[in-house]
């Protein structure tokens, strides 16, 4: 055992890895539809047991009223991650109507028109009230029913401890900062190109309802009389039909170095669009959206990693990047898993540590606008044919089977596996990455295979499969009691985000309009 943990090391010029440096830093956002007995989405305004979606740190929303956003705080052990999003969801579910429950997959459930999905509401302030706008304008600009959607966002970072002696193993001569920011660079480069396997190991969305798509262009095959599919299809939320921008399609945001970064999306935030312009900032004494520029906001750009730094009060997100730099990163490309009730599970948390600590130790060449739209294009690939035999995908111009390469590279994320194995006397990584392997040997075993296997065999639309699991998990998650220590500082923490906003509102000292104005100088 020692020698292999030797050789994984070498695998990434390290001679030490120490025990510390494994207590990788995570936190999970989980999204999910509020839904009515019927399976239709909730109308019924975000519950105030839950406290106030501005200010409330564990539970907000997303686009919609009914769209609830659950929020772990940063954990340094996978256990203790879980644990967290576990009591969280309990108690969303014991606070919200009881005959609601929470949709169980990422693709909605029935809805014919935009106008049945609420906006979110965050209140009287102005910045409250600009949440608000920014998710008017994407109704106006892409239509509420893509803003549906729901997925897990996964946050990473690792351990202070770990950086000092990596810079010094790494010959860096600049500051610790710079070089987190650097190496978070590093990371989310190979992120980018490696990502497609994430898609395909742990995509859950095959399928959708018919209502979807109602009017629009698709190439999508009929299941049954309410279910459209792609026979290979692993994750379509991260297609055409799901978090997708036309606008934004010829975007190149190079992740070279910081300032470049930086300077690509504020080009895009202050550029405006055409048909933005069109559309108008505002509309009968009614504003349509915050500008009319290709971004709204940072937010605004599409993308499976982010990299990320907690803001400041006033302090907008792309602000806080350079005067602080990256603190971690943000993943954005998992589909939530509909057999499991926290739309996550143990196995998938070790492996994506095992990718993300890879992806951040192995070689990252720069990047350039021709890889850029090569990766983009093996991501539409795996979403829309990912379990197609003998796919190929693109590497530096070569064409490669996916089968072939995902092995390759399962293979190479043993390394960092065996690594966090070895520093936390576990054997539960190397595990993680040998059931990856299983998926890729046998595609009926990835989530979008076992559900449309799941729905030929037993006869399920996907509504009736996402009801049977959304009811199921909504059960298990209101029959078990939650810890009185817990209930009380969420009971805690809800009210006193009620108090939040409403000092925030009061706080207020100039009118929406001059706020906005302001907002919108740059």
């Amino acid at each position: 055992m020692a020698n292999q943990f030797k050789e994984c090391l070498k695998r990434y010029q390290l001679t030490v890895f120490e025990d510390e440096w494994g207590a990788l830093q995570r936190g999970i956002e989980k999204e999910s539809l509020r839904v009515k007995p019927n399976g239709h989405i909730s109308l019924l305004p975000h519950p105030a047991a839950l406290g106030s979606a501005l200010t409330n740190p564990y539970i907000t929303t997303d686009f919609s009223e009914a769209l609830l956003e659950l929020i772990t705080p940063v954990s340094r052990t996978i256990d203790g991650c879980l644990q967290e999003l576990d009591n969280i969801h309990r108690y969303t579910v014991q606070n919200i109507e009881e005959d609601e429950i929470l949709w169980a997959t990422s693709m909605p459930c029935p809805l014919s028109t935009d106008t049945e999905i609420p906006i979110a509401q965050y209140g009287k302030s102005n910045i409250g009230r600009l949440k608000t706008l920014y998710r008017q304008g994407l109704h106006h600009r892409y239509g509420s029913l893509m803003q549906a959607i729901a997925g897990i966002h996964y946050n990473f970072s690792m351990p202070e401890a770990f950086w000092e002696s990596y810079k010094n193993n790494c010959k860096f001569e600049g500051s610790t900062q710079d070089f987190k920011t650097k190496k978070y660079l590093h990371l989310i480069r190979n992120f980018h190109r490696f990502s497609w396997i994430l898609l395909y190991l742990f995509g859950a969305s095959p399928t959708a309802c018919r209502c979807f798509v109602e009017g629009r262009d698709h190439d999508l095959k009929e299941l049954d009389k309410s279910t459209l599919f792609k026979p290979f299809a692993t994750c379509l939320r991260m297609g055409n039909l799901g978090y997708k921008s036309e606008a934004q399609q010829s975007l190149f945001v190079c992740y070279n170095d910081l300032e470049t970064y930086v300077e690509c999306l504020d080009k895009a935030i202050k550029t405006p669009f055409p048909e933005y312009v069109e559309l108008g900032h505002a509309k009968d004494g009614e504003y349509q959206q915050i500008n009319t520029n290709l971004l709204q906001l940072e937010n605004e750009f599409y993308s499976t990693v982010r990299p990320k730094r907690n803001v400041e009060d006033g302090e907008k997100p792309l602000e806080a990047l350079t005067n602080r730099g990256i603190e971690y990163i943000e993943v954005r490309a998992l589909d939530l898993d509909p057999y499991s009730p926290m739309g996550i599970s143990r196995e998938q948390v070790h492996f994506l540590d095992s990718f993300l600590l890879h992806c951040l130790l192995d070689e990252s060449p720069d990047c350039n606008k021709d890889e850029f739209f090569e990766v983009a294009n093996n991501l539409n690939l795996v979403v829309n044919r990912g379990r197609e035999p003998n796919l190929l995908l693109s590497s530096e111009g070569k064409k490669r089977k996916l089968k072939d390469w995902s092995m390759e590279l399962i293979n190479d994320i043993k390394h960092s596996a065996c690594i966090l194995d070895n520093v936390n006397q576990s054997s539960e990584y190397s595990l993680s990455v040998s059931r990856q392997e299983e998926k890729i040997d046998n595609p009926t075993l990835t989530p979008s295979g076992r559900m449309l296997d799941q729905m030929k065999n037993e006869n399920l639309s996907f509504f009736e499969f996402s009801m049977e699991y959304s009811k199921r998990h909504s059960r298990t998650l209101r029959e078990t009691k939650i810890d009185s220590t817990f209930l009380e500082h969420m009971r805690s923490i809800s009210s006193k985000s009620l108090l939040d906003q409403k000092n925030i509102e009061d706080s207020d000292s100039i009118e929406f309009q001059t706020f906005l104005e302001q907002w919108n100088k740059f």
